[in-house]
């Protein structure tokens, strides 16, 4: 599945930092860099401006510091204080759901359903939760409208950000999406196969597995094999 790389290509030579391979998105605003940096954490830049999703695992030694900081959930590998600190400048700024804001000093609050401009940036905050998988105490994981998924808007193309999610209605119902980062790993998300049934219900050009520690992801792949979505695997976990 590498019949979309005029639209996402590996950019081997340029690196955020000497170990962190990047990959590029051509945009109508310019190009926007796309690196995994551990987990569930991104890093995208564009230029003139530098944008963090859950910086809050991995290495941040040499990476810049943000502009604009999105974070999905309360969760540790979501929402690390030190590297928020790490990351923050004068004029920094954090998006965030209710929850995670109330320990976030300065965060914008955006709940479910709401949407924002910032500068060249279109971002929709989703649903993300789960209702299969749950603790031992009955309670699921991530509760609806606790957390926020994501989908950015920039020079016309499209980018989900899915967060800790199930296979959901949401997600399903996602039109046009130029990229697509894809949870799965158990119990907090859903197995590799679920994973890869909501990707064909939506169908991104190109789907990230992140979020996947432990997971099979040739499962993934092989069950999007024929769907015209084009699989992207990286290493999360260096």
């Amino acid at each position: 599945m590498r019949n979309l790389l005029t639209l996402l290509t590996l950019a081997a030579p340029v690196f955020a930092q000497a170990t962190l391979p990047s990959d590029e998105l051509k945009t109508t605003a310019g190009v926007l860099k796309i690196t995994p940096v551990q987990h569930a954490s991104i890093l995208m830049e564009v230029p003139g401006q530098v944008v963090y999703i859950d910086p809050a695992m991995g290495n941040y030694d040499g990476l810049p510091q943000a502009d604009l900081i999105l974070l999905t959930d309360t969760h540790g590998d979501h929402l690390n204080a030190k590297v928020l600190e790490k990351l923050k400048k004068a004029g920094t700024q954090i998006i965030a759901p209710e929850a995670v804001a109330k320990s976030v000093a300065g965060a914008v609050v955006m709940r479910n359903g709401e949407t924002k401009t910032l500068g060249k940036w279109t971002i929709e905050a989703l649903p993300m939760y789960n209702e299969k998988r749950k603790r031992p105490d009955g309670g699921v994981f991530h509760e609806k409208g606790r957390g926020n998924a994501y989908v950015l808007t920039f020079g016309g193309k499209k980018i989900y950000i899915a967060g800790d999610t199930e296979d959901i209605p949401e997600a399903r119902a996602l039109k046009n999406i130029d990229v697509a980062f894809i949870p799965m790993n158990l119990p907090y998300t859903m197995p590799p196969e679920e994973a890869a049934g909501m990707v064909r219900a939506f169908k991104p050009k190109v789907a990230y597995p992140y979020h996947y520690r432990g997971s099979d992801l040739s499962v993934f792949e092989k069950a999007l094999a024929g769907s015209g979505v084009e699989v992207r695997i990286r290493n999360w976990y260096r």
